[in-house]
């Protein structure tokens, strides 16, 4: 392999999911469900389809890095050689994975790539949904082949958030209403907010792989995102928290309290 165009890759994610995931739903027997760390869960799923994404994606680009979260979990020198890489991609094998465990069809595959540190082209594909979410820079977003673009929050409206933050679901940031919990994924989370399901959301972490795929996406579709502290996202942050916004204007308006709400940049 000399490299895959977006539908190729897209047809990859969808057959290793077919391969390894989906079998696996609503039927992960006894020691197929392990703990990385305390009340972080991973399954045989989530590491036989990162192996097989992982070897289709090196097969295809032999000089490219591939970050995968279970790889990265195993050996902590990956993240520094994916944050130094001019070509990588990101690989969540199953996001979601709690969903997955407990039944929900709520959980995705994902992958992105990356040039010099930006987000170039990512895939989100939710099997149980049988939904496929595709997005390339400057080219657009798309949801099983139909562009979205994301209609921003009306001058007046009170835009509506979501959190993946236990501590805050039900809490409200000063004026803005109470924020719900999230579809707890984030391959579920990104297209929801893009198809206007909520209008913001907010998240403690910014591993590469949950962010990078569905960052560009919103990018795609009119949306805005960054740090608490107003400083930018790329895929190479590893700060912690992020505000992902419907538009510029509702990017502004969360930001500026959601920097109280979440633990400052490190």
């Amino acid at each position: 392999m000399t490299g895959l165009d977006t539908d190729a890759v897209l047809s990859l994610v969808q057959d290793v999911a077919a391969e390894f995931v989906s079998p696996r739903f609503r039927a992960l027997a006894e020691g197929q469900v392990m703990e990385k760390r305390p009340g972080d869960l991973v399954t045989v799923a989530d590491r036989e389809a990162e192996v097989a994404l992982t070897a289709a994606l090196t097969s295809a680009y032999p000089d490219a890095v591939v970050l995968g979260e279970e790889a990265s979990a195993a050996d902590s020198s990956l993240l520094a050689r994916y944050l130094a890489a001019d070509h990588a991609f990101t690989v969540d094998p199953v996001d979601g994975t709690k969903n997955f465990v407990h039944g929900s069809p709520d959980h995705a595959v994902m992958v992105c790539e990356t040039r010099a540190g930006e987000a170039v082209r990512s895939w989100i594909w939710q099997p149980e949904h049988q939904v496929a979410w595709v997005a390339e820079r400057g080219a657009g977003v798309w949801r099983n082949g139909t562009r979205m673009h994301r209609r921003p929050v009306g001058e007046g409206q009170e835009p509506r958030g979501v959190t993946s933050i236990w501590t805050l679901r039900g809490q409200a940031l000063e004026d803005l209403p109470t924020m719900r919990l999230s579809w707890v994924c984030c391959g579920v989370d990104y297209p929801r907010l893009i198809e206007g399901e909520c209008d913001y959301i907010l998240y403690g972490r910014s591993n590469a792989w949950d962010h990078a795929p569905g960052t560009l996406m919103v990018a795609e579709a009119g949306g805005r995102f960054g740090h608490p502290d107003g400083s930018a996202y790329t895929p190479r942050s590893t700060g912690p928290g992020l505000v992902v916004a419907a538009d510029p204007r509702t990017y502004a308006v969360v930001q500026r309290r959601a920097h109280l709400a979440l633990p400052p940049r490190s």
